[in-house]
């Protein structure tokens, strides 16, 4: 008999000296500890975490009693930054059932479609969307799921929807002591998240509590947060399950200060208020934080950090952070990898870096969380590391625990996602000689002109660091010449006067010419609900705009100048 088996031989598992992974013990262990801490502020509204445990225990017990809602059913929440998608966010898997977070921006036949692919038996609503969600019902072709409706006392003004089951009530019939179980297998799915469907329909990310657990960890030791930290939510928490934190900030005791409204003088206004040491997201928010200007009364001393995460951050909004006192971290990961998952990890020497030098650094991605196993960029045919270079690109790819369990009732985008064994993202990216890797674009996004590859974040890039530019979108369009070449769309300040004449002559001193955007747009730029541009109507834009043109002309036998073409 070798050690290895004696190791094995009668040391199995037993409920004694092994659980399995869930962040649900997190609430449950600081209502212990800290059953009177100031969990939850909302307004007026203050939750301790006694409070918070037993409000997410009767949730618990009203989903199962009421609804019989069982382990691997779906319910979903169609909710603000509000006290009821914490609670959501325990007791839903409480019970054993999968939480399933939808995007409140949405329209009804895409909530439709993520209804009825998601299986889901219950949806709890904020009644400002209760009229979008009755419309996504009636395209149902299943059972209609049941709808429990929550008035917001901070909604302005307040929502006077018929509901048919007050999630006050709902909450009120459940039992506060409910004895809920942690899953049986860790691996036990705890959310699912919809993609945002740009090529087709979203697919449905599932996450499992082992993964859920882990990243709550990750966030801390990553983002060295402590102990009763203030946590300001203008990340919605429908994406990515809010980045984990609705579970990271129980481990601590930290409180979350919901924000039904992300505005700047708000922002300014919780910070000081209530000491906010934390807040996440996309660069649209830091944009409209650094286009703040805050009386003296609405400045802070105490050190806040923001956490941003898609485009880097760009540098004229960088810097307008830090001189209103914004720590920037920069993040970078994706729905399937429960959110943030790689850190710009910032180094004390950098901090003696002049200004420019320090701006370029903050521009990277950067390496692993804590929780993620392994992180590599690598050509996608030969799976081969690309070299440390910062030039030669590749596919980022990732391993580990915080990587999902696969696309809901999809099993060929499943598999072809873990090919190799390997998550492929369909980012690209050079790594630097120091080891941090560095987005280039997008696999769909990148423009290949004349048989050379053009990134468009390179290009947009270029634009931020333009004066008056406030955000930059730069796609591939046909041409008959090249094949593609690089059109770029700028929104401005509104104090901007900028021209497309000038765009271009900037973009002309700052890039090949090859890389110089043929088309330049100057308007507003569509986002999503979590601050991403959405590029595919931009694309569909470009082509509207174009065909109007071709029409114009021949009808007018004028010569063709399309919307600020400047070539």
């Amino acid at each position: 008999m070798t050690n290895l088996n004696y190791y094995n031989q009668d040391l199995g598992k037993c409920p004694a000296n092994y659980q399995s992974l869930t962040p649900l013990f997190f609430l449950r262990r600081s209502a212990e500890v800290f059953p009177d801490k100031i969990a939850i502020i909302h307004g007026s509204i203050s939750v301790t975490y006694q409070e918070f445990y037993a409000r997410a225990r009767s949730l618990a017990s009203a989903l199962a009693t009421n609804l019989n809602i069982k382990t691997g059913d779906t319910v979903s929440v169609l909710l603000a930054n509000t006290p009821p998608m914490l609670e959501c966010h325990y007791g839903i898997p409480m019970t054993g059932a999968v939480i399933h977070a939808i995007n409140t921006r949405l329209d009804s036949s895409t909530i439709a479609f993520q209804l009825e692919h998601s299986l889901s038996q219950a949806v709890i609503v904020d009644a400002e969307y209760l009229d979008v969600l009755k419309d996504a019902i009636k395209l149902l072709k299943m059972t209609p799921p049941a709808i429990i409706v929550y008035q917001d006392p901070e909604s302005h003004p307040l929502v006077r929807n018929a509901a048919e089951c007050e999630y006050k009530k709902f909450i009120a019939s459940g039992n506060p002591l409910f004895h809920w179980s942690a899953p049986t297998n860790e691996w036990d799915a705890i959310s699912i998240n919809y993609t945002s469907g740009t090529t087709g329909n979203p697919k449905g990310v599932v996450s499992h509590h082992r993964g859920a657990y882990l990243l709550a960890q990750g966030n801390i030791l990553t983002l060295s947060m402590h102990k009763f930290d203030v946590y300001l939510w203008t990340l919605p928490m429908f994406h990515c399950n809010g980045w984990g934190f609705p579970w990271s900030l129980s481990l601590i005791a930290g409180t979350h200060i919901c924000l039904r409204q992300v505005r700047a003088d708000a922002i300014f206004d919780a910070i000081i208020s209530e000491k906010v040491s934390l807040l996440c997201g996309a660069p649209a928010v830091m944009s409209a934080i650094a286009e703040f200007n805050p009386l003296n009364s609405k400045t802070f001393k105490h050190a806040v950090t923001f956490c941003t995460a898609a485009a880097p951050p760009p540098p004229p909004v960088l810097a307008k952070m830090n001189q209103k006192g914004f720590k920037v971290t920069h993040l970078y990961g994706l729905t399937e990898t429960y959110g943030p998952a790689v850190v710009n990890e910032w180094k004390p020497e950098w901090d003696q870096l002049d200004a420019e030098s320090s701006l370029m650094l903050t521009a990277r991605q950067g390496v692993r969380y804590h929780a993620l196993e392994d992180l590599k960029v690598l050509d996608s045919d030969s799976m081969k590391e690309v070299p440390h270079d910062g030039e030669t690109l590749g596919e980022v790819m990732f391993r580990g625990n915080i990587v999902m369990k696969g696309y809901f009732r999809n099993p060929q985008a499943t598999a072809d996602s873990f090919k190799d064994n390997w998550f492929h993202s369909g980012d690209l990216a050079v790594v630097c000689p120091d080891g941090y890797i560095q987005l280039k674009d997008r696999s769909k996004d990148i423009i290949i002109s004349g048989g050379e590859n053009i990134s468009s974040i390179e290009i947009e890039d270029v634009l931020y660091r333009c004066k008056g530019v406030r955000l930059a979108a730069v796609i591939a369009v046909p041409n008959e010449k090249w094949g593609e070449v690089p059109c770029a769309f700028v929104e401005l300040y509104t104090d901007s006067n900028l021209k497309t004449s000038a765009l271009d002559e900037w973009c002309k001193q700052h890039l090949a010419k090859y890389k110089t955007p043929k088309y330049f747009y100057i308007q507003e730029i569509p986002v999503t609900a979590t601050g991403k541009i959405r590029k595919v109507d931009l694309r569909e834009s470009f082509r509207v705009d174009k065909i109007s043109a071709i029409q114009k002309l021949e009808s007018n036998a004028d010569q063709l100048t399309p919307k600020n073409d400047l070539k």
